[in-house]
């Protein structure tokens, strides 16, 4: 099981690959991207994943605003350009909040954004302390899922909102006989996925009063696909960097297969991109 250290050395020594297959300082974006018809390039379509959550959330200027698991923050500053809300984001990696916070003082917003270091399943936060309790492909790290579901619940007013956007196992009791899921999760310090029935189930037993989930696979498939050419075109390279770098630490030196792993389980049906609004 990965801990939370684990966590964060993943984000800690891969963000350099984020920054250069996914243009991390200019779209400061780590997630898949949602593509309509309409979408016209990555940039675009990982702007789009916010838009959605964004919609799905109904978040407005008056709403404070949790970012659980808040990457450099880019979902913080698009929610708070877009709605004027409050954003305050947490994260397990320290360099992803040192980054965050230098942008904050960059765009001189300091009493609208702001970020701390910290566990999304055991914040210091007072109850009932947010409107929105927002998780674009965080929750699967957690290894029980229903701590921070749990946690979610505590920290939302009444009638406050959880979005989460995330991967889903298609169904919990499903044949993979490649092992396509585990392996890609032990490239991503993921130690479980579960299905959004599940997920679901575990929102209503935490209280959660109104749920809906919204199957997102098809509009992300081409984002999952450009992970694996770029794991194809990554590996050569990877691979002598890894022969020449012996002490390249175990997440760098794994991390171009991700993107082989998510596909052929994407291809075989194994996983789906969902989102999940659950109301307090």
């Amino acid at each position: 099981m990965f801990t939370k250290k684990d966590i964060a050395e993943y984000y800690d020594t891969t963000q350099n690959h984020y920054e250069r297959w996914w243009n991390l300082n200019k779209n400061l974006s780590l997630h898949y991207g949602i593509w309509d018809k309409g979408t016209k390039s990555f940039s675009k379509a990982l702007a789009n994943t916010n838009r959605v959550l964004l919609k799905h959330a109904s978040i407005s200027a008056k709403d404070k605003v949790l970012d659980a698991g808040c990457g450099v923050g880019g979902a913080a500053f698009f929610i708070n350009a877009e709605k004027g809300a409050k954003v305050l984001g947490i994260s397990l990696s320290e360099k992803q909040i040192n980054l965050a916070n230098k942008l904050v003082k960059e765009k001189n917003i300091n009493d609208q954004v702001s970020f701390e270091l910290m566990d999304f399943t055991k914040t210091t936060f007072l109850d009932e302390s947010f409107d929105v309790v927002w998780a674009c492909e965080s929750v699967c790290h957690a290894s029980n899922k229903n701590e921070f579901i749990k946690e979610a619940y505590r920290l939302l007013k009444k009638g406050g909102r959880l979005v989460v956007a995330d991967f889903f196992l298609s169904n919990e009791s499903q044949s993979d006989k490649n092992a396509w899921i585990r392996k890609w999760g032990e490239t991503w310090s993921v130690t479980n996925f579960i299905s959004i029935g599940v997920f679901e189930n575990k929102c209503k037993n935490n209280g959660f009063k109104t749920i809906q989930a919204f199957n997102y696979t098809k509009q992300i498939h081409k984002s999952a696909k450009r992970m694996y050419y770029a794991s194809l075109i990554g590996a050569l390279f990877s691979i002598t960097y890894n022969f020449f770098h012996p002490k390249v630490s175990r997440f760098a030196k794994t991390h171009y297969k991700s993107g082989y792993f998510q596909y052929k389980a994407l291809k075989a049906g194994l996983w789906k991109y969902g989102v999940v609004l659950a109301i307090k």
